[in-house]
């Protein structure tokens, strides 16, 4: 709530200011090492080529802010990076501008950006900019000899002892578990639908219950790792590259099963700024710039034709196309989110989980 009420008193004095100037817009992501590679990929650019500032400002989720802005009619923001189940429900509330992907420009060859984007990327009220995943990460000084490779590894404390961290929550736990147990990808959502899937991804879970640590903020895995806390953690895979490759920490990403997600740029409705946020988000999401931000973040960009520009990372040797979420060789057995399945199940689910949890 605190991070809330700082971050809406700061986009309140920045909405005044693009009233006045209308020559900045107000974006909001997530912060961190991500928000860096915007401000790099986007920002920057952006405001040499249009003489559009850009004011950047972080919260832990940025949904929060802007359903609060839009349900309080004083909407400071104008373009926030929010995942797809939040523009999918907002979208449906009435609180974001519809996107018309005829206005979004087309690929370098001159695609259209419909063919372009990777499934899934354009919403009514939505255009996605990164891809990215819930992977497995282990130490590897932890394990001599043969090393994990596969979900069903992380669920073996036999063969690979040692403490597990995971998400404390059933979203990106669950289908873990099913995926370790046997079941294709393509098939978690389905079996997952069931009283049985239910209970067959909670006996899988039981097994290494005893050997959890449970984690709620994304650094929190890394760190985990880093201590000696745990041997194996799911996390975002954009946080086990910065510690990899930034900070030459010994971890090693297993692909086998990471979970896919998308953040979207979204504009509220009550934008103070509307015209300068469509042209942020217009060329935020063009060919060039989503694979430039590549060079700072290990997070797929939405569009096909970036993908193939995607080239090394900042530190000018470390090619980027092995750590990318996207890469066609670790899609093979990604499971894919799927919003409308948890806007029916997520409830129940959470329930269930918080039950398990306690007992």
């Amino acid at each position: 709530m605190k991070t809330t009420l700082i971050l809406t008193s700061a986009l309140c004095s920045l909405g005044l200011a693009a009233h006045a100037q209308n020559k900045e817009v107000n974006v909001v992501s997530w912060g961190g090492a991500y928000e860096r590679s915007q401000v790099e990929a986007y920002n920057i650019p952006f405001a040499e080529q249009t003489g559009i500032k850009v004011n950047m400002l972080a919260a832990d989720n940025p949904a929060t802010p802007l359903k609060a802005q839009v349900e309080a009619g004083n909407v400071t923001g104008d373009v926030f990076d929010i995942e797809v189940s939040d523009a999918i429900r907002l979208c449906d509330e009435g609180a974001l501008v519809e996107i018309d992907p005829a206005i979004l420009p087309a690929a370098p060859d001159g695609t259209p950006a419909t063919e372009d984007f990777i499934p899934g990327a354009l919403q009514e009220c939505a255009v996605a900019n990164i891809f990215w995943g819930t992977v497995i990460a282990f130490d590897t000084t932890k394990f001599e000899g043969e090393k994990p490779s596969t979900a069903a590894d992380f669920f073996d404390t036999a063969k690979f002892p040692g403490k597990r961290g995971l998400p404390k929550n059933p979203k990106r736990t669950l289908y873990l578990a099913l995926i370790a147990d046997g079941v294709a990808p393509d098939q978690i959502y389905e079996v997952l639908g069931t009283p049985e899937g239910v209970d067959r991804a909670f006996a899988k879970l039981d097994t290494i219950k005893r050997d959890v640590v449970w984690w709620e903020a994304g650094a929190q895995p890394v760190q985990l790792l880093a201590d000696g806390e745990v041997v194996m953690a799911t996390g975002y895979n954009g946080r086990f590259f910065d510690a990899m490759v930034g900070e030459g920490k010994p971890f090693e990403i297993i692909w086998d099963g990471q979970y896919m997600d998308m953040d979207m740029f979204v504009i509220p409705k009550g934008s103070p700024n509307p015209e300068a946020a469509l042209e942020y988000l217009k060329f935020a999401t063009a060919t060039e710039q989503l694979a430039n931000q590549a060079k700072y973040i290990a997070y797929g960009p939405s569009r096909q034709s970036s993908t193939a520009l995607v080239g090394l990372y900042q530190d000018g040797k470390t090619e980027m196309g092995p750590h990318m979420p996207t890469n066609p060789e670790y899609m093979q057995t990604a499971v894919m989110d799927d919003p409308e399945f948890w806007a029916d199940h997520s409830a129940e689910l959470a329930e269930r989980f918080n039950g398990w949890l306690a007992n």
